[in-house]
């Protein structure tokens, strides 16, 4: 089941919250920002890394503070590769794996790829439905996946690519 809601993505209840980062574990936009503080002092402290993860995959750390107990980091941006529909394509199944393999039940994950000078809204939801929609289950992880928007007009943007297309 996939829904879309309007909250703020760290205080959302979900086994698991997805937050788009750089090759260095680094925040993709601002507004990601607020995950990382109320993750607190727990957070940071394992959201480090010493070397470049590659663009498209995906790393799973605690949420120190947080409502969830763990954070999958989709790699979708290095400081020599920018956002791209084919990254953010491969970070997404990447997350989708993370998930199964942890067995987590729940995932709650902002639009990925969109912020200054990446992707657009309509561009990054088309994407996210087509592999969130085409990417069954694996071993039934995750079976709930909450899409976290932040105004209502995104919510309806993301929602009108996941309804599946008549014809």
């Amino acid at each position: 089941m996939i829904r879309v809601v309007v909250d703020d993505l760290a205080f959302v209840a979900a086994d698991a919250v997805v937050r788009p980062a750089t090759a260095l574990l680094e925040p993709t936009a601002p507004a990601l920002r607020r995950l990382e503080q109320v993750g607190g002092a727990a957070f940071w402290a394992q959201a480090r890394t010493d070397r470049e993860l590659a663009v498209g995959s995906a790393v799973v750390t605690g949420g120190g503070d947080l409502a969830v107990e763990l954070v999958i980091h989709a790699i979708i941006r290095s400081a020599t590769e920018g956002v791209t529909r084919e990254g953010v394509r491969r970070a997404l199944t990447a997350v989708l794996q993370r998930a199964a393999d942890w067995q987590l039940a729940h995932l709650a994950m902002p639009v990925l790829g969109t912020g200054a000078g990446a992707l657009s809204l309509e561009d990054a939801a088309d994407l996210m439905g087509a592999v969130l929609t085409a990417v069954p289950g694996l071993g039934g992880f995750p079976s709930t996946i909450t899409i976290v928007t932040e105004t209502d007009e995104e919510r309806q943007v993301v929602e009108a690519f996941l309804r599946p297309s008549d014809g």
